[in-house]
């Protein structure tokens, strides 16, 4: 018996025998139907709601292929400045300037992360039953690295409670002065001027100051002699005002080198040049990493008429520039230090490092 779809169905070269083949005939009927309905819909919505058939081209139609640096939403475009309270009662745009090594610039282009590394020098509180000889080896540095930064020698006496000035790495570490050359130093103590580059993180030979304090991995002091330091003249009392505002409030004694920490607790209060002379140094950084600039984060460092230097640490942002001269009480810098943010250094919460070179730190106590 025939069946009626048989008869329903022929071609020119004759009848549909195969069901698969009017099965898969029927699957193209419905889809033309289909298609048809949902123009049809699509065309009702249109014109009893307004309705765009190109919001639902958005939707289902795949989109192109981007690149990611022509893609609008992920092409890179510069962040805006942060703003930070004067005073509870301005704001000030924070922008510090992006510095980028050799070895950030690799990050950035590689995508591996870059290891902290720890080039600043500490204090170490001396313990019961410590010596001379456990302590370098505590810290993995020679005997002669912790003699020389201390001014010590193998018979020296040392006890419980005494500070000692620690080196990230074996050598000698010098304080420069005026006239004094990157080239200059490293030959004076058998280093290699790259490696005092890369190590305290400069930008080249001429990156240094007057006051700054540059280590010179492997080093060695020549002999017969004992590490350079300035001399601590004292200061008239009268001589530097407090770098912050009323109450002028000290949140830590004096600690390496020559400082005094000072804070109300804010970070964007203003800071004050403690005395007239010339900014010899700005140093800002976008980094988070508590290492940047030896600990220090931002700076700003000024050279008095008497060759004393200051320098401003844990700063949010400079409100001078390198050879601008300030008077005693001018406004040069805004406090930051609240760790985690750009340039804030070793830090555990809004202060200022006040560190004085040449000269004793006339606040501490």
């Amino acid at each position: 018996m025939e069946l009626p779809y048989k008869r329903f169905f022929n071609l020119r070269g004759g009848s549909l025998k195969d069901p698969c083949s009017f099965l898969g005939i029927l699957a193209v009927v419905l889809f033309v139907l289909i298609s048809l309905g949902s123009a049809s819909l699509s065309k009702s919505l249109q014109d009893s709601e307004d309705f765009s058939l190109a919001s639902l081209s958005n939707i289902f139609v795949k989109p192109e292929k981007t690149e990611i640096f022509l893609n609008a939403l992920t092409k890179f475009q510069p962040e805006s400045p942060e703003l930070l309270f004067v005073n509870q009662n301005s704001l000030k745009s924070v922008t510090p300037a992006i510095a980028f090594s050799p070895q950030v610039l690799g990050a950035l282009v590689e995508g591996y992360e870059i290891e902290e590394t720890k080039n600043t020098v500490v204090e170490y509180v001396i313990e019961t039953g410590d010596s001379l000889w456990s302590i370098a080896d505590k810290f993995g540095i020679s005997l002669e690295t912790v003699l020389w930064a201390n001014n010590l020698n193998k018979n020296s006496y040392i006890q419980p409670g005494q500070k000692l000035v620690i080196l990230p790495v074996s050598g000698v570490l010098h304080h420069v002065q005026d006239g004094d050359t990157i080239s200059a130093i490293a030959q004076k103590y058998k280093g290699k001027t790259e490696e005092v580059v890369a190590f305290n993180g400069l930008s080249g030979e001429g990156d240094i100051y007057i006051g700054d304090i540059v280590i010179i991995p492997q080093g060695t002091l020549p002999a017969p002699s004992v590490q350079y330091a300035p001399k601590l003249v004292p200061l008239a009392s009268s001589y530097f005002i407090c770098p912050i505002s009323e109450p002028c409030r000290i949140t830590q004694g004096l600690h390496w080198y020559n400082a005094i920490d000072f804070s109300h607790g804010k970070c964007g209060e203003p800071i004050y040049a403690v005395a007239a002379g010339e900014v010899i140094k700005v140093k800002l950084t976008n980094s988070t990493s508590q290492w940047a600039f030896g600990g220090a984060g931002n700076t700003v460092a000024i050279l008095h008429p008497n060759g004393v230097v200051t320098s401003y640490g844990h700063i949010a942002t400079s409100l001078v520039n390198v050879g601008d001269y300030v008077s005693q009480g001018q406004v040069i810098a805004l406090m930051g230090g609240y760790p985690g943010t750009p340039g804030a250094g070793l830090s555990t919460g809004c202060h200022v490092h006040f560190a004085v070179s040449g000269a004793s730190n006339p606040f501490a106590r």
